[in-house]
């Protein structure tokens, strides 16, 4: 499963520096499949999902498998605004599978 911020997150900006993916990006920002990874192919901008907090994008999060052994997203929060995704229920296998997509693809 992915994580997702709560709306208890107070803009720091911690989180964002820390994820391998580039799955997080700061409240009214647009993102891209193809950021910080070694993706290529994908110039499509995508909407904000949130407009005020930062957000992590469920495609791109891959609670850090295949780079550390816990999400650092969540080990770095001050305010614990980092959690599970209930919403986004994924096997380890699955985000190994979608890390490879996104870091060790054939361009």
């Amino acid at each position: 499963m992915s994580i997702t911020i709560t709306d208890d997150c107070i803009n720091c900006g911690a989180c964002e520096p820390e994820c391998p993916n580039h799955a997080i990006y700061e409240g009214g920002k647009k993102w891209k499949i193809s950021d910080g990874t070694s993706l290529c192919h994908d110039t499509l901008s995508h909407n904000p999902i949130k407009k005020d907090t930062y957000f992590i994008v469920s495609e791109k999060c891959t609670e850090c498998v295949g780079f550390h052994e816990e999400p650092q997203c969540v080990l770095i929060c001050p305010m614990n605004c980092c959690i599970k995704d209930d919403q986004n229920i994924e096997t380890k296998e699955n985000l190994l599978k979608k890390k490879l997509f996104l870091h060790d693809a054939k361009k």
